[in-house]
């Protein structure tokens, strides 16, 4: 075994730490070399679980061979000439350890907590009440919901075939659909079939077939953004100068 004369000139080294029962585990972790065999048991205790009086300590070098048990807590690890790259296993003796039997790597072994409703509303303090609290706080935010029968008055105008221009960006069309559109939300929609690839689908949205139109030429809005008339198409051209 060395003696304390064979210690590197910085005073530390850096070790692979290892563990028995807990196989996914694999730390750098740099010690001081004057740290005794005690103080680096519980350095090892806070990271891994394992108790100080279950663990011991097994040092190997960089080609796997084992060279010592650290079994003496008072020593001070360089007595063991450690060198970087040296690998430190930590085994655990307690077999009723909260690392036995892979509890800390497979969480499928942990019973999951489960509650009743029942005693879950017994509970002093849970979301549910939180919930009930903040809408007591704030009944309007309760009362934000649409009628069913929002916006209808302005589709009477509007009607299918009607050449329409959508806000914003006076954008040009033809109405292919009027009424509810409860995939959308409460109230009344209109569908537009735009002259330009303005649109966002085909006619389908949320996997409800609205209308038929080519792709990326379709749009759903609410009737306060529809305006109908004499809207024909723009020509492309109208703008460039002769």
């Amino acid at each position: 075994m060395a003696s304390l004369l064979h210690l590197p000139a910085d005073d530390s080294v850096q070790l692979l730490v290892t563990h028995s029962n807990i196989k996914t585990f694999s730390a750098e972790i740099r010690f001081s070399l004057q740290t005794t065999v005690e103080a680096v048991k519980d350095k090892l205790w806070k990271k891994t679980g394992t108790a100080m009086d279950s663990m011991r300590l097994e040092l190997y070098d960089d080609t796997g061979s084992k060279i010592d048990d650290l079994n003496e807590d008072s020593k001070p690890l360089g007595f063991y000439s450690p060198n970087n790259g040296y690998r430190l296993h930590i085994v655990d003796l307690d077999p009723s350890s909260v690392t036995s039997g892979g509890w800390l790597e497979d969480t499928s072994l942990v019973e999951k907590y489960t509650i009743s409703d029942e005693a879950y509303d017994k509970l002093d303090s849970n979301f549910r009440k939180f919930k009930e609290k903040i809408v007591s706080q704030n009944p309007t935010a309760s009362s934000k919901k649409l009628p069913e029968n929002y916006m209808e008055d302005l589709c009477a105008n509007i009607k299918v075939g009607d050449r329409c221009e959508v806000e914003p960006g006076a954008k040009r069309g033809v109405v292919k659909f009027v009424g509810k559109a409860e995939a959308l939300g409460p109230g009344f929609w209109v569908g537009i079939q735009y002259d330009e690839p303005l649109g966002k689908h085909d006619g389908m949205v949320k996997g409800v077939r609205f209308f038929q139109c080519p792709p990326a030429h379709g749009g759903i809005v609410r009737p306060d953004k529809v305006k109908v008339g004499d809207f024909p198409e723009r020509d492309p051209f109208e703008d460039e100068e002769i």
